[in-house]
């Protein structure tokens, strides 16, 4: 069987792909891109030590003319949308990590690069392939929840203490430059997976500097908050950034009941535990709840549990791959659904802006 040839841009966030492409039969990374010297040449050690046979790259568009069949775009953030762009052009699929774009722009050229090419784009927004959110998807399609009504995800993550390592110590760097709430889809998208809804309007909040902020070089706010309305008239609260403790966490309200993940604060993996209150009545109340919790394996978990990210990290780049080779059930999430996961947060700033 012919592998699918694979290159990445970006070798550092990228180095998770990279080792997913190790285990999987189906794919090998053939080219990688990076202009920071340091992380191609710690990624030449780890090809001469496994005796792989990479071609690396310091120029992006020397890049594109190698023989390969995809891109995986790990790069800047503020990057992905031109360089998404220009590789399908070049004739390459590409799987872009988060974010998608940062303007309408650059959105619009990204649809129309996509329809016009006919590649595939797969965004890489591994929260919603985390346990619990792809759990809550499986009950959400099997119509065990019912009708979406409210849901919640979280992302919060105080990074003062990496911030430093992530930012390369560089006060210009995107971290510190963008605005509160575009870092979004982390809590936004798998709340849009797990639906499948569109959302149709928005209203953000910003909250104000603090000290950490300061300390770190942020020039936005510490977090933001989105409260989204979805095409059935449900609403999503997405509360996202630097709060002083960590919390992913999501949890979907329907018209037969509640599934949700659990605390973190509740002990060591508490959050790979679901819980399922729900029956097969809509609205009416039973004598008794019926909750179930448990952790929802899955078949690869234990290859994917090498991988970051709750294990998301393996299966994203798994169905990516399973795409490329023609799989129609692999589940990736496509230009239109990536754009449904940022926008909201694109608007919930002008919202900001406008008092809300």
């Amino acid at each position: 069987m012919e592998k699918i040839k694979i290159g990445v841009v970006g070798a550092y966030r990228g180095n998770s792909m990279i080792n997913a492409c190790k285990v999987l039969e189906t794919a090998e990374v053939v080219a990688i891109c990076d202009k920071n010297r340091f992380v191609i040449e710690m990624q030449q050690k780890n090809a001469e030590k496994e005796g792989l046979s990479i071609t690396f790259y310091e120029d992006y568009d020397e890049f594109l003319t190698h023989d390969m069949d995809a891109v995986v775009l790990a790069n800047f953030a503020t990057e992905h949308a031109p360089f998404a762009v220009k590789a399908m052009k070049a004739g390459k699929h590409v799987y872009s990590e988060v974010l998608p774009v940062q303007t309408m722009k650059e959105a619009v050229e990204l649809v129309e690069c996509v329809e016009e090419t006919g590649k595939i784009y797969a965004y890489g927004e591994n929260y919603c392939f985390m346990p619990v959110p792809y759990e809550i998807r499986k009950l959400y399609r099997e119509g065990k929840l019912g009708e979406f009504e409210y849901g919640e995800g979280e992302y919060v993550h105080n990074c003062e203490s990496i911030w430093p390592h992530i930012t390369y110590g560089n006060p210009d760097h995107w971290r510190n430059n963008m605005y509160a709430n575009y870092y979004c889809t982390h809590s936004i998208g798998p709340i849009i997976h797990i639906t499948g809804l569109r959302p149709v309007s928005v209203v953000g909040f910003e909250s104000t500097m603090n000290e950490r902020s300061l300390r770190c070089g942020k020039k936005s706010g510490q977090f933001g908050i989105e409260m989204i309305t979805m095409e059935n008239g449900g609403i999503i609260k997405s509360l996202h950034g630097d709060l002083y403790k960590r919390s992913n966490w999501f949890c979907v309200y329907g018209s037969k009941g509640r599934a949700e993940a659990g605390r973190q604060d509740t002990g060591k993996d508490a959050r790979k535990n679901i819980y399922v209150n729900c029956d097969e009545f809509s609205g009416e109340y039973p004598e008794k709840d019926r909750v179930e919790a448990y952790f929802p394996a899955r078949k690869d978990d234990e290859i994917a549990n090498r991988f970051g990210h709750g294990n998301s990290d393996y299966y994203i780049v798994q169905n990516f791959i399973e795409k490329l080779r023609g799989n129609p059930d692999a589940d990736i999430i496509d230009v239109y659904e990536a754009l449904d996961m940022f926008l909201p947060g694109m608007f919930a700033y002008r919202s900001v802006l406008a008092g809300n």
